[in-house]
């Protein structure tokens, strides 16, 4: 049987994930601006993928660390992003073999800035709910570092979703040069827990 514990070590704080038999992959997954690892995408999303062989980290960023609730404050996104490095190699000590980033809306923009500076950080990124800008404001993207992300990209996106329509989200997955993936699940907002959402195709993209 696969196992869920409670996880803490150097400055990282989480749940783990751990499948039978041997670890061969990893993914770290963390959450948006207004959540923390509880989240229940990412609680689902980490089972899907515990069960399919991948040993998963939920993990809480600094910002969450440091309050239980509130939003980011823009001044603390590097040290975010640096809590993400942390979660990355703490995790690398549980597996074999590569460890994946993934994160869901705040989470997924820190990430993938993360890649941005550093390609070798992860070989691929889960990006679920980018938030490619704020609502009602298409005129403040949220991409300036897109044409820097060298790794493979998997976006899930809701077709509702207020922070970038489908058509947006085409149009800023093409400054990407890496391969992309853009998986829609129509009628879900920027939450996803609307649509119908199968988890096989987000394993199988990875």
């Amino acid at each position: 049987m696969s196992s869920t514990v409670p996880f803490e070590a150097d400055g990282v704080r989480g749940v783990l994930h751990a499948p039978d038999g041997a670890r061969e992959r990893g993914l770290v997954l963390t959450h948006g601006a207004g959540a923390d690892c509880q989240a229940p995408l990412l609680v689902a999303l980490a089972t899907a993928f515990c069960a399919a062989g991948w040993c998963v980290l939920r993990c809480d960023l600094p910002f969450r660390q440091r309050r239980a609730s509130g939003p980011p404050h823009p001044a603390g996104a590097a040290a975010d992003r640096s809590g993400l490095a942390h979660a990355l190699a703490a995790l690398s000590g549980h597996v074999r073999g590569p460890v994946w980033l993934g994160g869901h809306s705040y989470g997924g923009r820190q990430a993938s800035m993360l890649a941005a500076d550093d390609p070798a950080v992860a070989p691929a990124l889960l990006l679920l709910s980018y938030p490619l800008h704020p609502p009602k404001r298409p005129d403040k993207p949220r991409t300036e570092h897109f044409p820097r992300l060298r790794v493979p990209c998997v976006f899930v996106h809701g077709t509702s979703d207020g922070f970038a329509t489908p058509a947006e989200l085409a149009a800023a997955v093409a400054l990407i040069p890496a391969r992309t993936t853009v998986i829609p699940i129509a009628g879900a907002g920027h939450d996803l827990k609307r649509g119908r959402f199968d988890l096989a195709p987000v394993i199988a993209a990875l």
